[in-house]
């Protein structure tokens, strides 16, 4: 059963005043609802007694360009078409905040697929900072070092029909035309929904279904 989002808030809320940083993990395949949530939680956290900041995965995306030169642009978003390695750096750096030093993390752009390199400020005194994309409970090198960075993961377990159904729209809202969008759909992004399925038992909460979170 799913929790209400007034629980996942609460939960989001005791990590927030833990009196040190923390990290809450939301993974789960494309399109299953991981940066509709995090942005949520952020926005009421905000809004109430705790304060919060988003940091996505997606931010370490490699280049469009650097993609082509090592041949993998047809498997943008594969688990190699990243830099994981930075982005457990800067995992680490998060959750040991230096006093009065802001972090800044990188954002990824859907609407020209690119990263953009220390466009999210992160202050040393924001206490949870909420991370979301794929790969965070996969448990292969290198992506086997971000579990251990969070002190809550979460799995959104969408049921596929609906994932499916928004993983188009949400392609075809940023340029793909129905067909491409569909390929896309079926090709890799069905590939790394199955990947990401059994990473779902390293979760300390697992969210099905998922839409009345949203």
């Amino acid at each position: 059963m799913t929790p209400e989002f007034d629980v996942l808030l609460a939960r989001a809320e005791t990590l927030a005043a833990s009196g040190r940083r923390s990290i809450l993990g939301i993974a789960g395949a494309p399109g299953a609802g991981k940066s509709t949530l995090a942005r949520r939680l952020v926005a009421a956290l905000n809004g109430r007694t705790g304060r919060a900041v988003l940091v996505g995965m997606d931010g370490f995306h490699l280049a469009q360009a650097e993609l082509e030169r090592l041949g993998r642009a047809e498997r943008k978003g594969a688990p190699d078409t990243f830099d994981a390695a930075g982005y457990v750096a800067l995992l680490h750096r998060l959750r040991h905040p230096e006093p009065a030093v802001t972090v800044y993390a990188p954002l990824f752009r859907r609407e020209i697929e690119e990263p953009i390199a220390c466009a999210v400020p992160v202050p040393a005194d924001v206490p949870l900072v909420v991370t979301e994309g794929n790969y965070l409970l996969v448990d292969e090198p290198p992506w086997s070092a971000v579990r251990p960075l969070l002190d809550q993961a979460w799995f959104l377990a969408l049921d596929e029909s609906t994932r499916r159904a928004w993983l188009i729209e949400r392609h075809r809202r940023y340029g793909r035309t129905a067909a491409q969008a569909r390929e896309r759909v079926d090709g890799s992004d069905e590939r790394n929904a199955r990947l990401l399925a059994p990473t779902a038992a390293h979760a300390d909460l697992i969210i099905d279904p998922a839409p009345p979170l949203m």
